[in-house]
């Protein structure tokens, strides 16, 4: 189950670039979280390269990489932002986007010189960027009385889930999150403890 929460992705924004036969390639690596994001992020780069002949890219968001998108900006169909994605899923990356920039220098390149390069240039991001592992968390909400707490911060120290925000008074209100595999078992331990779990019930 250890593999099942916990995905790979990058931790920070990444480049490079590499020259094909007179055409420039400037190629971005980005960790994202949802859609708005990428979209931001493909403006600014709109903006910023208003001059490249062609703004390919591919992301992958979720855990799993359940959502995903390629798109070749007028490159010919699958030449592009499919080579790009198979670096991601190769590199088993999600939450994270490729941007290719390509300067056209006036040498076509054909169909195989086109994936070759896009694949290349996908790799080359990838390269730069440093991967990283991250856990899929649950965030448990437990509200308990004072009486119990020892019984509560014993569990709390036992499973070690991340401490968010707690508030102590009569009625005591933590917020923790913890690892999907071990969300189960922590919510057991702190109902045997005392504790009521409003949200996950």
């Amino acid at each position: 189950m250890e593999a099942e929460d916990s995905y790979l992705t990058i931790a920070a924004a990444a480049e490079a670039a590499s020259r094909e036969r007179s055409s420039k390639f400037l190629s971005f690596a980005y960790p994202v979280q949802c859609e708005g994001q990428i979209r931001e992020i493909l403006d600014g780069l709109r903006k910023k390269y208003y001059d490249a002949t062609h703004h390919c890219y591919a992301w992958r968001l979720g855990p799993a990489g359940a959502s995903f998108r390629a798109n070749d900006d007028g490159e010919p169909s699958g030449t592009a932002g499919r080579p790009i994605l198979g670096q991601l899923l190769s590199n088993d990356l999600t939450d994270c986007l490729i941007v290719v920039v390509r300067y056209f220098g006036g040498t076509k390149l054909g169909v195989p010189g086109l994936i070759a390069a896009y694949k290349e240039s996908a790799a080359e991001a990838i390269a730069a960027a440093e991967v990283v592992r991250r856990t899929v968390d649950r965030t448990v909400r437990v509200d308990f009385p004072y009486i119990v707490m020892n019984d509560i911060m014993r569990v709390i120290k036992d499973e070690q889930p991340k401490i968010v925000s707690q508030e102590f008074d009569n009625l005591c209100t933590m917020v923790l999150t913890i690892r999907e595999s071990r969300a189960a078992g922590l919510i057991e331990k702190l109902k045997k403890a005392g504790g009521s779990l409003p949200e996950n019930e």
